[in-house]
C-alpha cells in the first residue's frame, strides 16, 4: 500500500511539476522587444509566477516583469530587484505570457541580469503550510489533500482534451463532408463541360459539312 501510495505520488508530481527556467537576459534600451515564456491554464485556476535575480541598485539596468494572457488581460507587473511573486487566477482558458524587460539605463555595455523563472499552476501554487496551520492537518493528511487536488485537476485536464479531441475530430469530419461535395461538383463540372464540347464541336462541323 505505501509503495503503491508512493509511485503515485510521483506520478502526479509528474504530470503536475511546476516548470522552472534560468536564462541570461541581457540590458537593452527601452522599447525593445521582451522575452516572453507562454504557457496554459484553465479556468479558475491559480497561477504563481516567482521571478529571481542577481539585480543590485544602482547597476545600470531595471528588470519590468508583465503578465498578460491571449485574451488581452493584464494580470500584474513591476520592476523586480531581487525576487518577486506575483499570483493570479485564470478568468478563462487561455495562455498567458510572462515577459521580461531589462532596460539598459546607463552606458556600460554588455550588462545582463541572470533571471530564474518559477511559474506555479493550480495545486503546486497553494500554500500548503499556510493550509496545515489553519486547518490543523497531520502531514499525512495535507499531502493527501494535496495529492486529491493533482489528482483533480489531472482529471480535469484529461475531460479538457477529451472534449478538444471531440471538436477536432468534429471540425476534421466536416472539412471532409465539404472536400466531398466539393470534389464531387468539380467532377460534375467537368462532365457537363466535356459533354458541352461534344455537342458544340458535332453542331460545328455538320454546320461546315465536315461530317
Amino acid at each position: 500500500m505505501r509503495s503503491t501510495f508512493s509511485l503515485l505520488s510521483v506520478f502526479l508530481l509528474f504530470v503536475s511539476a511546476a516548470s522552472a527556467l534560468k536564462f541570461n537576459l541581457p540590458a537593452q534600451p527601452k522599447g525593445s522587444h521582451p522575452r516572453c515564456v507562454r504557457d496554459f491554464v484553465t479556468k479558475g485556476t491559480l497561477v504563481v509566477v516567482n521571478v529571481k535575480t542577481n539585480g543590485q541598485e544602482g547597476d545600470g539596468q531595471e528588470l519590468i516583469v508583465t503578465i498578460t494572457d491571449n485574451a488581452g488581460n493584464d494580470h500584474g507587473g513591476k520592476a523586480v530587484l531581487k525576487k518577486s511573486r506575483m499570483a493570479f487566477t485564470a478568468p478563462r482558458d487561455a495562455s498567458f505570457d510572462v515577459c521580461f524587460e531589462n532596460i539598459h539605463t546607463n552606458t556600460v555595455p554588455n550588462l545582463y541580469r541572470e533571471v530564474e523563472l518559477d511559474v506555479e499552476i493550480g495545486a503546486n501554487a497553494r500554500d500548503w503550510n499556510a493550509l496545515q496551520a489553519s486547518e490543523r492537518l497531520k502531514p499525512t493528511e495535507r499531502e493527501l489533500r494535496r495529492i486529491e487536488e493533482l489528482a483533480d485537476e489531472v482529471h480535469k485536464e484529461l475531460e479538457y482534451l477529451k472534449i478538444r479531441e471531440t471538436r477536432l475530430r468534429d471540425t476534421n469530419e466536416s472539412t471532409n463532408r465539404r472536400v466531398k461535395l466539393f470534389s464531387m461538383g468539380i467532377i460534375l463540372s467537368l462532365v457537363a463541360l466535356g459533354g458541352w464540347q461534344i455537342i458544340y464541336l458535332r453542331n460545328y462541323f455538320r454546320s461546315k459539312h465536315i461530317i
